[in-house]
């Protein structure tokens, strides 16, 4: 079932195409992978599948709604939308603002931090031994971790998430790549940026390769991940390594 569709999406800011009649489809069950080099377009275009920026010109339809007839609150039912970290949280418990995840149910307060499903947030992001701590004293890992619970606290069905894994430990990578994985299997559509390509590869149902605003490349891993596309977008070759957990090595 398709979740989410960009037809050919542009933005311009400041004279430059941002980014250049982007398209994608996203599937329930599926991990998709924005991938691309720094000022790629990848952000810009996440923000605009989220409703957050409006195209100048191209669409996207959230399961056959044009977005921008959605209103704010619907949307934010619909799509959950995980920002790179870049702004201190406010100095309220974790699980208060985890709970926050479910303002667009009518839910706040002490009946939205003692619902169920933000009980499971904090579980699955490894966040309850934290739950009471200010959201102001975490670390950048675990404030990744925090935006994620409070992402899932929404339960919706399409999860976009820029650069989530960035802050974060190996361990903790690894970790939340496993769980997007978990929740493609219950039925959510996920679009996560990474630089990670190695995890990328390895996680992603399928890769969207973004290079000056505009997708170069769109397909399974294998099909994304060539010598010849890394080297013209990276400057780096990728080699193929039979039988390894990561079968993709970066070189120069």
């Amino acid at each position: 079932m398709i979740l989410m569709q960009a037809q050919d999406i542009s933005l311009t800011r400041g004279g430059r195409k941002v980014v250049d009649a982007a398209s994608l489809t996203l599937e329930a069950g599926r991990v998709m992978g924005l991938i691309g080099p720094n000022g790629a377009g990848k952000s810009t275009a996440l923000r605009m599948l989220a409703g957050l920026l409006t195209p100048d010109c191209g669409h996207v339809r959230l399961q056959d709604r044009d977005i921008g007839r959605i209103g704010a609150e619907m949307r934010a039912r619909q799509v959950a939308f995980i920002p790179q970290d870049g702004q201190k949280p406010p100095p309220m418990p974790v699980r208060a603002l985890v709970a926050l995840g479910r303002l667009p149910h009518g839910q706040a307060g002490e009946r939205a931090a003692g619902h169920p499903v933000v009980e499971d947030a904090l579980a699955a992001t490894d966040m309850l031994e934290l739950q009471n701590r200010p959201a102001s004293h975490l670390s950048g890992g675990e404030r990744a971790r925090m935006n994620l619970a409070r992402a899932l606290a929404t339960s919706t069905p399409v999860i976009l998430a820029d650069e989530p894994i960035a802050a974060l430990d190996p361990a903790h990578a690894l970790s939340m790549m496993q769980l997007f994985r978990v929740l493609a299997a219950q039925g959510k559509g996920i679009v996560v940026v990474l630089h990670d390509l190695a995890l990328a590869a390895r996680f992603c149902d399928e890769l969207v390769l973004m290079h000056q605003g505009r997708v170069v490349r769109h397909g399974l891993p294998e099909q994304v991940l060539q010598d010849t596309i890394m080297g013209s977008v990276y400057g780096v070759t990728v080699k193929r390594i039979e039988n390894a957990v990561i079968p993709w090595a970066l070189c120069r």
